[in-house]
């Protein structure tokens, strides 16, 4: 008899362990991103690639996870839609254009989370996130600075805050990097800025990138998703900065440095949470504090002071001390925009529309 019940037994614990798997299955975590360009672009999506990587690497036996590339403004309605009505417990879109249509679907969808990239719209099922780019704009500045450019020329996207905020924090770091070098600059005007009115537009980069250096500009700023601008300033012997990801790692060895964004860290800590049911929406801005920020490894032409006082402000930045919009700041036409004795608020910086005093160009209409 006891014989007997130890064989029932085992064998119900045998059926219990092959039940496992598909348990473990039914629970995984349904993760889903729309991404606005291919995950090979060698910028935007790149850089939301490698974080995607990393999250498969912390959590990929939690989750089951779908990419679909090439969503612009026209189908993104059409694909999130898509992933909500197949039960995805989280969907991501990973570019501003996808705003309007992540917010629709997750009206129809109260019980699926939603994020997205770079917006600014919420719900209780909607978060919104970016990362402190200005952050580590100001520090490609400080160095530029530094090593004495002071004729910077910038091929720009799209005039929204978003890259606005980035060439004033970019030229607040170029005019104080200067100023530590004794360098003698023309305060209003050390970075002049063109207009692409694009995300990414490589043969616009080229040209905008080689009419800068031509008139010359002594070091081209890329702020396009592709590295196209930094590399045409390598082939006119200019140096360049670099964004998104490390464009020298795709041949602009002239490249200074790059500022890099690291998504990883964030997509893991939203899956963790949507895993141990702590989710909730949330307008999240990280930055050098949050590993949301970085800059690319310094070329060797940068010298090793520079690389020294340059590193000395991103740990101050490590440590959440942020004073890069501290006043007093004054605007193209003189006007104080920030005090002295204030310092911008989030808010301040959310809806920053105009340049500052050291930028030469307009904000086209």
């Amino acid at each position: 008899m006891i014989k007997r019940i130890i064989t029932v037994l085992m064998a119900a614990a045998l059926l219990a362990c092959a039940a496992l798997p598909a348990m473990a299955q039914a629970a995984k975590v349904k993760v889903a991103f729309a991404m606005l360009g291919t995950v090979d672009d060698r910028g935007w999506n790149t850089a939301h690639s490698k974080g995607i990587d990393y999250l498969k690497a912390q959590l990929g036996d939690q989750i089951e996870l779908s990419i679909t590339e090439n969503v612009g403004p026209q189908d993104a309605e059409r694909v999130i839609r898509n992933y909500a009505q197949q039960g995805y417990d989280i969907i991501f879109g990973n570019s501003f254009p996808h705003m309007d249509a992540i917010e629709r679907v997750a009206a129809e969808y109260p019980n699926i989370k939603f994020e997205h990239c770079s917006g600014y719209k919420m719900a209780a099922n909607l978060s919104n996130y970016f990362v402190r780019l200005y952050q580590a704009e100001y520090l490609a500045g400080y160095t530029a600075g530094l090593m004495g450019f002071k004729n910077v020329g910038t091929v720009a996207t799209h005039p929204i805050p978003e890259p606005i905020r980035g060439i004033n924090a970019f030229t607040i770091g170029l005019k104080k990097g200067l100023t530590e070098a004794g360098v003698k600059f023309d305060p209003k005007k050390v970075n002049t800025v063109v207009w692409m009115k694009s995300w990414e537009d490589p043969i616009k980069e080229t040209t905008l990138a080689e009419t800068l250096a031509g008139r010359g500009h002594d070091l081209i700023r890329q702020m396009a998703d592709t590295p196209e601008s930094s590399l045409a300033a390598c082939s006119q012997g200019v140096p360049a900065i670099g964004y998104g990801t490390d464009a020298a790692s795709f041949g602009a060895d002239c490249v200074l440095t790059s500022t890099t964004v690291n998504w990883g860290p964030y997509y893991v800590a939203t899956i963790k949470s949507v895993i141990d049911g702590t989710w909730k929406a949330q307008a999240y801005w990280g930055g050098f504090d949050k590993d949301g920020v970085r800059l690319a490894p310094f070329n060797k032409a940068v010298p090793a002071d520079v690389q020294a006082k340059v590193n000395a402000e991103m740990a101050k930045l490590q440590k959440g001390e942020d004073h890069i919009f501290a006043g007093p700041v004054v605007d193209q036409s003189g006007k104080v925009t920030i005090p002295a004795g204030s310092q911008a608020t989030d808010g301040d910086l959310l809806s920053m529309m105009y340049l500052i005093e050291g930028v030469s160009g307009s904000i086209p209409q």
